[in-house]
């Protein structure tokens, strides 16, 4: 199995998309506006108590206030306490951790009220996006995640992996680790540590303890809260530090800056690989030329087609998501109904395994699927099903079939669902359900040109319009392209969008920003 990665940068938002075998498997994209805050280290306030709960809202910058839970405090919570109480003390220099006084260990069964106040400060970080009308979920047990360790501050223990089976390696890790990390830190040593040289553990740990100190840096001279004191990677290293693997052929990124971001963590992790990142120069955009675009159109949605006719429905609740596999017009097998509904039920793991992290689905998943009478062909369809997930970096939970047929899976969630939509809103009546004559569409498009050429003195552009236009105007010796060409100058390029519908375009300028055409612009 060989796996892409193709990373698409705009001014309005960054996508990311991750292939196997040329098939799209994770797909994520947000506003270049939005932050993607897992991760994200705080100096909030207490803002209010819940005994009830044994927990109590947070402060820190958000629509909503933060919970945490008095289990999420963490067992070193008192030595944070003491440590965040000296440092907020206003005294020159940060007191050293390693000769910090490790305190005893918060009990398990206490309550939120023994151990905060309302208006205290605590140092929190981000474990779940804020989701619906929820608010983010915070942990005071801070880590600073790495490509191959993990720091925790006030710990002493070193964890190693539990997917590294050899205990020789393991030993070695354990040694190597406990012989270079600082007093007072403990590590967790990630699967992809195994067999790596001592002088790239030994880089990251302090490019790790680097983190902490630079953060402990900002909490000292923070002035007003909450303050945002530490922010996780960007959305495009973050998700390469999870998912890099060696099986990686390339990594395409369509904008300047990123590419440099991206192969400059690339040379950090694993010098031998950093000519698998590319700068993509195509003209087509970067997810047309790839077959990304038509991949995402026909995998999102309310219903997605899998095989031969059958088709998953996929709805969306506050609680839960909820799946009904349906068999559609497909021919029947000539075994029989039960030999039918097997193949398409394994049919429907295969798809909804691919659905689980393509659109990064989590907490309750019920999957209906189309019942069957024996018992094996039931046991087929779990372990096909469990087998299919292997390949699920999320934490999950699988339950055989229920006597009604039903599998329930419990999926780790710490972000919203992605969701893609699909359907087209016309671009031109705006939804009110008429339109100029599509004979005139290219009439229009060249009194936009006329109007950058002419009057507003932007000569080199590019035009991007669906497919089916682009064929249109490119068509004949002397097409409409060229006669746009020789009448407003060379500058003029038109490129085929699948991203657009059918009389939708856009304009963009020579730095790639989109120059707004929508509306005619009078100029006097």
């Amino acid at each position: 199995m060989t796996s892409e990665v193709f990373i698409s940068a705009t001014p309005k938002k960054i996508s990311i998309a991750l292939t196997e075998d040329k098939r799209l498997m994770e797909f994520q994209e947000e506003a270049q506006t939005a932050s993607f805050s897992v991760g994200n280290i705080y100096l909030a306030k207490v803002h209010k108590l819940m005994p009830g709960l044994n927990a109590c809202f947070v402060s820190a910058g958000y629509e909503r206030d933060a919970f945490l839970h008095y289990l999420d405090l963490g067992p070193q919570f008192l030595s944070y306490k003491k440590y965040l109480k000296q440092v907020r003390s206003g005294r020159k220099g940060l007191p050293s951790i390693s000769k910090a006084h490790i305190e005893e260990e918060l009990g398990k069964e206490g309550s939120i009220q023994d151990t905060l106040q309302q208006g205290q400060e605590v140092l929190v970080q981000v474990t779940k996006e804020p989701i619906s009308t929820k608010g983010p979920r915070m942990t005071c047990e801070i880590s600073f995640p790495g490509r191959y360790l993990v720091l925790l501050p006030f710990q002493d223990n070193v964890s190693v992996s539990s997917k590294i089976k050899s205990n020789s390696e393991r030993a070695r890790l354990k040694q190597v680790i406990q012989s270079i990390k600082p007093k007072n830190f403990g590590v967790i040593v990630r699967t992809v540590a195994e067999n790596k040289r001592v002088a790239e553990l030994d880089t990251e740990m302090k490019v790790l303890v680097g983190r902490w100190e630079e953060t402990m840096q900002r909490v000292a001279a923070a002035k007003e809260l909450p303050t945002l004191v530490y922010e996780e990677t960007s959305r495009t290293v973050g998700m390469l530090r999870d998912l890099f693997n060696p099986s990686y052929e390339n990594i395409y990124v369509d904008n300047e800056s990123i590419f440099h971001e991206v192969k400059d963590y690339v040379t950090l992790i694993a010098p031998e690989r950093s000519n698998i990142v590319k700068l993509y120069h195509g003209k087509l955009p970067l997810f047309d030329n790839f077959d990304i675009t038509r991949q995402i159109k026909s995998s999102f949605g309310k219903v997605v087609s899998f095989k031969r006719g059958a088709y998953l429905i996929i709805e969306h609740t506050e609680a839960l998501h909820v799946v009904d596999v349906n068999s559609g017009n497909r021919t029947r097998n000539s075994n029989g109904q039960e030999a039918n509904a097997l193949d398409v039920n394994l049919g429907a793991a295969d798809e909804l395994a691919r659905q689980l992290r393509l659109r990064d689905m989590g907490g309750i998943i019920v999957v209906d699927f189309i019942d069957m009478a024996l018992a094996e062909d039931r046991q087929k369809l779990y372990e096909r099903m469990c087998e299919n997930m292997k390949q699920d970096r999320a934490r999950h939970n699988i339950l055989p079939l229920s006597k009604f047929g039903l599998m329930q899976i419990t999926r780790q969630r710490v972000r919203p669902a992605t969701e893609v939509n699909v359907d087209e809103t016309c671009p031109t009546c705006h939804g009110k359900g008429s339109i100029k004559s599509s004979f005139m569409f290219t009439d229009v498009l060249e009194s936009k040109i006329d109007l950058l050429v002419n009057k507003l003195n932007t000569s080199n552009f590019t035009l991007h319009v669906h497919p089916y236009v682009m064929a249109y105007i490119n068509q004949g010796l002397w097409s409409i392209r060229r006669q746009w060409q020789v009448k407003y100058g060379l500058g003029v390029k038109v490129i085929p969008n699948q991203r657009l519908a059918f009389l939708q375009y856009e304009f963009y300028d020579r730095k790639g920003e989109e120059i707004d055409m929508k509306e005619e612009i009078e100029i006097k």
